[in-house]
């Protein structure tokens, strides 16, 4: 087993050198990060790569330099970082890389604190990210092949793949930049096993201007299926799975080279309608113990998750059941850092652990702790119909997807105009993801994907409107039906199993709200609540959601993400950076009625929790 004194050797002996191994043909000779042997080097010497994954669009930017100053105070020398397309790219030749989406600053900031970078472009991430990271737009025909040869696919992605190189290439280490490697693809092995396919994107990352040195990541199992040998290679898994035996299946593939567990996973995502998800920590230290016995190198997946903010959480989908399964809003993933950036009793175990091995400098000060304040309890006085932000209607015979009216995100709403009296079972082929149907204005009822809803019996009087609202959740991010979740009502709709034609659709996209005129008073159906609170002083709060519906929630114009009352998440987190001394504005969409309309502010979030699994 290896001591304390012979890693602290490990980490500052000079490499017996002889030259780089290259990690893919363009790495430069002379390049300062390489291999040797079975070591990262780094200028001629060892490095231990301890890597934290965190994802800058999770993060108010306000709050990144917090959130990377506590991931170096744990010892760590790197942080992980995933690119997401659809955030970037939401429409079409629209690019954004403007203030919480400048990717260029969040690897800055980072050089800046004195870390690493691992670069994850994809162009698929997963993540737990809306379709894994393709925007709407891109993949809107579910004929389209994504992580595939298909050129409907290859030539927006370079060209994607490109526009990242603009942005951060000149950051790589050869360069004066903090990236050492950058990724190509994204767990591939577990969705196929096309290596050509592979080397095409690896072409599309060098093309994009990324000379240094590259890396794949799969888990261990299927790393003969995506993993490129001439490039290094890591690998995936859980505190579930034994550290030794995953390498153990790894020395199978490659038995020369460093070693590295690229996503160790310490915790875990949630879905809508499930317990949260909670991992013990003396598994999660074993693993570590054993891979720093043995000299492995680790990245933590995550270190902080952060808030999947707005529409950007993604979904799974069971494929033993069929069953969709939507992510909450909150990325808490029971990671180190909570949601709110505080270091939990499984940050303080690892650090107890790395003082073990690790010199004292490495363990920088911890930044002074945010202020977490509680909000009283204050009435949502203030209504407004969903149809202020209706605009013109598209008509067609049968019910488009958003994707086919270039929408990228939120509510579609269809109505037909019943030409005679209809009576029967009103019948989609899909409804994804959640729909509220009336007639005539009146309730008839709600269908929920989750539980594979797709009809129900109507009644309607000639001249009656049939409206179907859909509310979307996120597009499924892992898995043989990425890029088969197009949004809205899917294929024919039916009536006592005849065709049902003639639909208008209405877009509500729901990025700006603020063109809502408020009064006080009740609204029938759906609706926009608003309200004020005070505070004297800027903190982090939750927001408590019990009692209300479904729907989305903004504070001073910012989106904070989904809300319904199926959990396990019951509150919203509010950053400290949106909120102001003073008076603040709350407006909440709850798609259901109901009698509470008030809200407060509470230091923690709100879980459905059933205890600790180990994951």
């Amino acid at each position: 087993m290896t001591t304390r004194r012979d890693f602290l050797a490990a980490l500052s002996a000079t490499a017996a050198m002889g030259g780089l191994i290259p990690a893919g043909a363009a790495l430069a000779a002379n390049a300062r990060f390489g291999i040797a042997g079975d070591d990262f080097v780094l200028d001629g010497k060892p490095i231990h790569l301890m890597a934290g994954e965190m994802h800058y669009p999770r993060i108010p930017r306000e709050l990144w330099r917090d959130r990377l100053k506590k991931l170096k105070a744990l010892g760590l020398n790197m942080l992980c970082t995933y690119v997401f397309w659809n955030a970037h790219e939401r429409r079409k030749g629209e690019y954004d890389f403007s203030g919480n989406l400048d990717l260029a600053a969040w690897i800055k900031t980072a050089q800046e604190e004195g870390l690493w970078v691992l670069l994850r472009p994809g162009p698929y991430i997963c993540g737990e990210w809306d379709s894994g990271g393709y925007p709407g737009w891109f993949l809107n025909d579910p004929d389209i092949k994504p992580r595939s040869l298909d050129p409907r696919y290859m030539q927006p992605s370079g060209e994607w793949m490109k526009r990242i190189g603009q942005e951060v290439a000149h950051l790589e280490i050869d360069k004066g930049g903090p990236i050492l490697m950058t990724q190509v693809e994204n767990e591939y092995g577990s969705y196929g096993n096309d290596l050509v396919y592979m080397r095409a994107v690896k072409d599309q990352v060098r093309a994009a201007g990324f000379d240094g040195m590259l890396y794949t990541v799969d888990g261990a199992a299927v790393l003969q299926n995506g993993a490129l040998p001439e490039l290094f290679n890591g690998i995936n898994f859980g505190t579930h799975d034994k550290a030794k035996n995953e390498f153990a299946a790894y020395d199978t593939f490659k038995t020369g080279g460093p070693r590295m567990c690229t996503e160790l996973w310490g915790g875990w995502f949630d879905h809508y309608g499930e317990m949260h998800s909670s991992m013990p920590i003396p598994p999660l230290i074993e693993s570590l113990q054993w891979m720093l016995d043995n000299k492995i190198s680790i990245s933590f997946y995550m270190l902080h998750g952060g808030t999947s903010f707005g529409f950007d959480a993604g979904a799974n989908f069971d494929k033993n059941s069929k069953t969709y399964q939507p992510d909450i809003s909150s990325y808490d993933y029971d990671a180190m850092l909570d949601e709110a950036g505080r270091p939990t009793p499984k940050y303080e175990a690892a650090k107890a652990l790395f003082q073990k091995y690790l010199p004292a400098e490495r363990f920088t000060a911890m930044p002074e702790p945010e202020k977490a304040i509680d909000i009283k309890r204050f009435r949502l006085s203030e209504a407004a119909p969903l149809s202020q932000l209706l605009g013109k209607p598209v008509s067609a015979a049968q019910p488009r997807t958003l994707e086919q009216l270039d929408q990228p995100h939120g509510i579609m709403i269809y109505r037909h105009k019943a030409t005679t009296a209809l009576k029967g079972a009103l019948s989609f082929g899909e409804v994804r993801d959640y729909a509220m149907v009336s007639v005539g204005g009146a309730p008839a009822g709600t269908l929920d994907r989750r539980y594979h809803e797709t009809s129900l019996d109507i009644s309607a009087r000639k001249g009656d409107v049939v409206e179907v609202l859909v509310d979307t959740m996120g597009r499924i991010n892992y898995g043989d039906q990425i890029g088969k979740d197009q949004k809205g009502l899917i294929g024919e709709v039916r009536l006592g199993g005849k065709t049902l034609n003639g639909w208008a659709h209405y877009s509500l996209p729901l990025d700006d709200v603020g063109a809502l005129t408020f009064a006080r008073g009740h609204v029938d159906g759906p609706a926009f609540y608003r309200g004020h609170f005070e505070v004297t002083e800027v903190g982090y709060s939750f927001l408590d959601l019990r009692g209300w519906g479904k729907g989305y929630v903004w504070v001073n114009g910012h989106n904070l993400g989904r809300h319904w009352s199926v959990g396990p998440q019951h509150a919203v987190f509010v950053p400290a950076p949106y909120l102001k001394a003073g008076l603040n504005e709350v407006i909440v969409l709850d798609l259901h009625e109901g009698a509470e309309r008030s809200l407060a502010g509470t230091k923690n979030q709100i879980w459905d929790r059933p205890g600790l699994v180990a994951l």
